[in-house]
């Protein structure tokens, strides 16, 4: 087994598979975030972290506490878990360390919300999350994010995008001097534009039945929720990487292009993300207001699913009574 020490961090099974059916080895994942250290970091540094991590025989894991026998030089934040219904203690990543370390533990994805700890109620951003359906072509997504980005436009706003790492890609846009629930609202009105441009290409329908085939526009990670920062893999066989890519360049992009082994020849030795982000906007009150008359996707679907529940099981009884 390949072990190695650095930055004081002793990195162990260099030379062993990460995960089952990855196609990669440990070395691989470590190689790519060290190498791409000066560009993560920043994104992760102050930032409750959430990584998701791969061991071989077993189901991929998130994981938001820090995982025990932690060395005390790594930071971390309490943050109140609700699903967990107590404190967690999340790491904060500031550092090359921070990040080795992080990945001998096998952490492969690294999701941060859009605020800093302590500043819960001052989000640096807001997303747009395109979600492409079964077996669609990317095409179908480039035309989404067109859409995306004329509804940005509209609203004299600007956004940056990048792949996912996955099927879709991630509009971001850079905001200033509003609160968790103005920067929800102002993505559910973003992402309800959008839609309205072409109701054939993009839905923000939430329940996957209702899509019937369409791009779906997911508004629900701004606020308190987290996206997969830039340059972080994700859990597929070649680990993809979530890459920077220009508007112009978004049509000639797969989303399997750029991988672990394949990132610094397409993504060179710049930070091409920091580049394409615009700087931090006001959103505008127009939009701020129409999103507020827009119900929370997740309380909406919630809802919706309850009563389809009972009417499906009221026509059942009725059936029985006939």
């Amino acid at each position: 087994m390949a072990d190695e020490e650095r930055d004081g961090v002793r990195l162990t099974s260099l030379d062993q598979p990460l995960g089952d059916g990855l196609g990669v080895t440990k070395g691989d994942l470590v190689d790519h975030l060290d190498r791409f250290a000066d560009r993560i970091v920043p994104q992760l540094a102050g930032r409750p972290l959430s990584v998701k991590r791969v061991r071989p025989g077993q189901e991929p894991f998130m994981q938001r506490n820090v995982a025990k026998g932690a060395p005390d030089w790594v930071r971390t934040v309490p943050v109140w878990s609700s699903g967990a219904h107590r404190e967690v203690h999340q790491v904060l990543c500031d550092d090359r360390r921070t990040l080795l370390w992080l990945a001998n533990q096998r952490a492969v994805e690294f999701h941060v919300p859009f605020f800093q700890a302590g500043a819960e109620t001052a989000p640096t951003g807001i997303v747009l999350d395109l979600d492409p359906p079964e077996g669609a072509d990317f095409d179908v997504v480039v035309a989404a994010a067109g859409l995306v980005r004329e509804a940005l436009d509209a609203a004299g706003l600007a956004g940056a995008v990048k792949t996912s790492g996955s099927k879709g890609v991630h509009v971001v846009v850079p905001v200033r001097g509003v609160g968790p629930e103005d920067a929800a609202a102002a993505t559910r009105a973003l992402a309800a534009r959008a839609a309205a441009l072409d109701p054939d290409v993009a839905t923000t329908a939430y329940i996957r039945e209702d899509r019937h085939g369409r791009v779906f526009l997911d508004s629900t990670r701004s606020g308190s929720s987290t996206i997969v920062a830039a340059y972080s893999p994700r859990i597929r066989p070649g680990l993809p990487v979530s890459a920077p890519v220009s508007w112009e360049d978004l049509a000639a992009v797969r989303p399997g292009d750029v991988t672990v082994t394949t990132a610094p020849g397409r993504l060179g030795d710049g930070d091409p993300w920091t580049a394409l982000l615009p700087d931090p906007q006001e959103l505008p009150a127009d939009l701020l207001a129409e999103g507020h008359t827009i119900p929370v996707a997740r309380v909406q679907a919630m809802h919706e699913g309850k009563r389809r529940a009972r009417a499906k099981r009221q026509a059942g009884e009725g059936a029985a009574g006939d």
